[in-house]
């Protein structure tokens, strides 16, 4: 039996905030020690280039939290279990709290920790705190999942949502602190190369400033959101999604702030509302179908004769952002300099690739895995497959995005085309050069260089992926 004055680990992943983290509250309340601790285990190793970039960032800014709330990070590196009982061992700690995670990899891994430490009389728990719902708590009238969104939308927007926590004023310390590893030595940015000093100057992390990019969208951008969120040229999005995939902000947070705007008459509050359940809704199909990460989500699409080399000249030139189709392009550079890609032109950029280009999905899935600092495992894996058409509540195949008349919609003036791209302009702007600054220098490229030619033109290319889609359904 453990004494109720045993320290309690409080083990951060994708929750790195004090403020509404049930976890951590329930640690506080408890009136018990609580050390805090983040594990570089091989989950978490495995995450692309620049979301382990982001991760060190957010880790910097949540030690600097709790060092004001009287508190400390430990740092460990290793298996989680391991990690575990060994700071059990050195701290006398009788509990260990966490945030879920619905990623099949950190499910298996939550299952086996929380076991092994049930069996060792550890009290272990696990808290709510990164989706508004449990994916097993929102289902049809039947009692199955959902597979369709307007749907679910309606089944939840008239629910209850939990009030976000305030942040505890001082966090209980222990006697004395394990030691922790330095940070530094894991080299989280390492594989980001030069990369990461230009996307540096493009992020903000940590908490103070996810809430600083939620009371900025509320007071000046929210009313417009519904008209003006698809213009690419336009600074009118939330900005929160890399905060939300970090948990630097709880969706809860964000869901009554836009709430609270709606019913003060903010037009495009629902819509804003709306997206916060879209990305509900990745996760509610991750839980009940975890194969959405890796294979086709609708069977019938397996065989579909997508490209699968990934060294294949018209991935590479997708990849660099030299496809020669001017808004694909921007996309993509975009995401090279800021680490992220407005949602209109991630369509854009997804549709190209699995239809003009007709290259599996999962090729572009994992660069992004790679390149985005707002890397989300759910939302990536289902926007890809909602875009090629192999996925839940999928755009039809035979929709394929015209990044010509979408550049007519979406970037009427060019504005956004000329600030990603350097070639063929008289004087570019700093924008469009980082790109150059960004990149791997082993792509050999230079602004003097002539803007490439289409790989192939937007008529062959939908002529193509339908032709393919024919063959397939035949």
């Amino acid at each position: 039996m453990t004494s109720d004055t045993s320290p309690i680990l409080l083990w951060f992943r994708r929750d790195l905030r004090l403020a509404d983290h049930p976890a951590l509250s329930a640690a506080c309340k408890a009136g018990r020690p609580v050390v805090p601790v983040f594990i570089l285990d091989p989950e978490t190793e495995a995450l692309g280039a620049a979301p382990a970039w982001r991760l060190g960032l957010g880790l910097d800014r949540l030690a600097a939290s709790l060092k004001e709330a009287g508190s400390h990070l430990i740092c460990r590196r290793g298996p989680a279990k391991d990690v575990l009982d060994a700071l059990i061992k050195e701290t006398g700690a009788g509990a260990v709290y966490w945030t879920r995670a619905y990623d099949p990899a950190s499910v298996t891994r939550d299952t086996a920790v929380k076991t092994d430490l049930k069996d060792a009389a550890i009290d272990a728990r696990s808290f709510g705190g990164h989706l508004l719902f449990e994916p097993w708590t929102v289902e049809t009238k039947t009692g199955d999942y959902y597979k369709v969104f307007t749907p679910m939308w309606k089944s939840v927007r008239g629910r209850d949502v939990e009030t976000p926590l305030s942040a505890p004023g001082k966090i209980p310390a222990p006697d004395a602190w394990p030691d922790s590893e330095d940070r530094t030595e894991w080299q989280l940015g390492a594989r980001m190369n030069r990369g990461a000093d230009v996307v540096a100057e493009n992020v903000r992390p940590g908490e103070a400033a996810a809430r600083d990019t939620l009371d900025q969208f509320i007071d000046d951008k929210i009313g417009a959101y519904g008209t003006k969120r698809d213009m690419v040229a336009e600074d009118a999005t939330s900005g929160l999604s890399q905060y939300l995939t970090l948990g630097e902000i709880s969706p809860h947070t964000a869901w009554h702030a836009g709430h609270a705007a709606m019913e003060q008459g903010a037009q495009g509050a629902e819509t804003f509302l709306k997206e916060l359940v879209w990305r509900e809704f990745a996760y509610h199909l991750m839980h009940h179908t975890p194969r959405m990460l890796t294979d086709n989500w609708r069977a019938e699409w397996d065989g579909f004769p997508w490209k699968e080399d990934r060294d294949h000249p018209r991935v590479i030139a997708w990849q660099q952002g030299r496809t020669g189709v001017p808004l694909v392009d921007a996309g993509l550079r975009e995401m090279y300099v800021t680490g992220r890609m407005h949602n209109r032109a991630r369509m854009i950029v997804a549709s190209y690739l699995t239809k003009h280009l007709l290259v599996h999905w999962k090729i572009g899935m994992n660069w992004f895995d790679d390149c985005l600092v707002d890397w989300d495992p759910a939302s990536n894996a289902m926007g890809w497959q909602w875009v090629a058409g192999s996925g839940p509540d999928a755009s039809p195949y035979f929709r394929i995005f015209n990044p010509e008349t979408q550049a007519e919609k979406f970037d009427p003036k060019g504005a956004y085309v000329a600030r990603w791209i350097a070639e063929g302009q008289k004087d570019p702007g700093p924008e469009a050069l980082s790109y150059f600054d960004a990149v791997p220098r082993k792509w050999g490229l230079s602004p003097g260089d002539p803007y490439p030619d289409p790989k192939v033109t937007l008529r062959e290319g939908r002529e193509a992926a339908l032709a393919a889609y024919e063959g397939h359904k035949e």
